[in-house]
């Protein structure tokens, strides 16, 4: 039974109307350290972007702390009601597009040395990267405004099918060995990244190719959303390419790439080990809190649509960013997402923060953790009678 943590005095929950509107700025600066390499010329700009997400953000994380504080049950109708939110996610998209146009000209039309290009890479994908969230925030609604902005801000990373295989798989599946984008303990994240991969391309066409067939239509008919997305690339890359040549091609594939490895490494950290048991009848029971690596820092939160408060996404996937609760009885991460992303990319390090932290969750009864098959017997002999700690 979960519970939601009830504010106190010294933290009663206040709106963050105005701070919220540092989500949709985050590309509009990242735009600028393009315009300020254009304009200067120091290559030093085009890693404005990496640098802030995996250096920036969590010293802010840090300086400003965590807020566990929850709306009431009023306020929570109210912030759902309140089209200012809504406005706010939309105002990304067009400007993670003009990020995306002033990147490729860039590329294009710049003589970079190696190290200035990668940059600008990295940096375009990082901010199309975080589009995914916001792509992820406009896919749970029930609107067509939000559904199809979704499929445009996915559109620069070539991932369109995330918005058909998260919403209608990776929610079904979630915290079971069978799902994916569920990390398992032991499974570092360059193991996890083609699992993953390969996994949601697989689910999100089978998905796909089941509903239209209930509907007596191919899986290459129009009305697939797979289709209709990665439509949406081929167009925008296409329309590039007609502008800028050829060339131009390879940085929009890179940063592509990049961008959408950093869904599945956020991906990695929110379920990392955690596993939902089956009843009586060998059925997974339902998603619960326990289910879901949260975190309640403040920057983070602003930045990614309260993502890190994971366990209330998951139990109520419709509900707006500005309403998600905190619930007392989540696994709670050490750090925001932006730390816990760049820790994952070093694996020792990974098991040696993360691996307690899930034995602890699960008072160390390892049958309830979600093991890689391959790592079970080392990590059993490692964490079992509670050695290893």
């Amino acid at each position: 039974m979960s519970t939601l943590s009830s504010p106190t005095a010294a933290n009663e929950w206040r709106d963050k109307r105005w701070l919220w509107l540092f989500s949709p700025a985050i590309p509009l600066v990242f735009t600028g350290s393009l315009v300020a390499y254009a304009l200067t010329g120091h290559w030093a700009w085009l890693i404005a972007a990496p640098a802030f997400i995996h250096l920036v953000v969590p010293v802010l994380d840090w300086v400003f702390g965590e807020d566990y504080s929850n709306p009431t049950e009023e306020a929570v109708e109210t912030l759902e009601k309140d089209l200012y939110y809504r406005v706010l996610v939309w105002a990304y998209v067009p400007s993670q597009l003009a990020g995306t146009v002033l990147g490729a000209w860039l590329a294009a039309t710049h003589d970079l040395s190696w190290y200035a290009y990668a940059g600008l890479v990295l940096s375009v994908g990082a901010f199309n990267g975080v589009g995914i969230g916001t792509a992820h925030e406009l896919g749970h609604k029930r609107e067509k405004l939000d559904r199809w902005l979704a499929k445009i801000a996915l559109a620069p990373t070539m991932y369109g099918h995330f918005f058909v295989e998260h919403n209608r798989g990776h929610h079904r599946r979630v915290a079971t060995p069978e799902d994916p984008a569920s990390s398992r303990m032991g499974e570092s994240f360059w193991a996890f990244l083609p699992r993953t991969v390969g996994g949601s391309l697989r689910s999100a066409w089978e998905l796909e190719k089941g509903r239209l067939n209930l509907q007596g239509k191919s899986v290459w008919h129009p009305d697939n959303e797979n289709l209709q997305a990665w439509a949406m690339s081929v167009v925008f890359f296409g329309g590039l390419v007609a502008w800028l040549g050829w060339p131009v091609l390879v940085f929009l594939l890179l940063q592509g790439v990049y961008g959408a490895s950093m869904l599945e490494v956020v991906n990695y950290v929110e379920h990392y080990g955690l596993l939902r048991q089956k009843d009586a009848n060998g059925r997974y029971v339902r998603c619960q809190p326990e289910h879901s690596w949260n975190s309640n820092h403040i920057t983070g939160n602003i930045i990614l649509y309260h993502l890190q408060r994971h366990s209330d996404h998951h139990a109520h996937p419709a509900r707006r960013y500005q309403a998600l609760r905190h619930f007392s009885d989540a696994p709670q991460l050490p750090s925001g997402y932006a730390a816990m992303i760049t820790v994952a990319y070093f694996p020792p390090l990974w098991y040696w923060l993360m691996d307690r932290r899930v034995v602890r969750h699960y008072q160390g009864d390892l049958s309830r953790i979600n093991m890689q098959p391959g790592a079970r017997a080392r990590l059993m002999a490692r964490w079992q009678a509670g050695s290893g700690r």
